[in-house]
C-alpha cells in the first residue's frame, strides 16, 4: 500500500462564531464616530483609530455585521489620516517657527 491513495481529504469544519464579532463591529463604528472628534489631538486620535481598524477587521467575520465593521473601519481610517496630518502640520509649525520668545 502506498502513501498516495485516493481517500478524500478531511476538511475541518468552519469555526463557529463566538458572538464577539458583533460587539467588535459595533465598537469599531463607535470608535470611528468618536475619532472624528479626537483627531484634533493626535495623541488620542491615532491610537483610537488603530484600535478601531483592528476591531473592524475582526468584526468582519460576522456576515450580518460586516457593513457596520466596514463603516467603522472607514471612519477610523479617515480619522487616522486626519490625525497624522494634524501631527505632521504641528511638527512643521513647531520646527519652522520654533519656541516663542517672551523677551521684553
Amino acid at each position: 500500500m502506498s502513501q498516495f491513495d485516493n481517500t478524500p481529504m478531511q476538511v475541518p469544519p468552519a469555526p463557529v462564531s463566538s458572538g464577539n464579532e458583533k460587539i467588535m463591529a459595533i465598537a469599531s463604528l463607535v470608535l470611528g464616530v468618536i475619532n472624528l472628534c479626537a483627531w484634533f489631538l493626535p495623541i488620542c486620535g491615532i491610537p483610537l483609530a488603530i484600535v478601531g481598524i483592528v476591531l473592524g477587521f475582526l468584526g468582519m467575520k460576522d456576515p450580518s455585521q460586516k457593513t457596520l465593521a466596514i463603516i467603522g473601519m472607514a471612519l477610523c481610517g479617515f480619522g487616522l489620516l486626519l490625525a497624522c496630518g494634524n501631527a505632521a502640520y504641528g511638527a512643521y509649525i513647531g520646527y519652522t517657527q520654533g519656541l516663542p520668545s517672551f523677551a521684553p
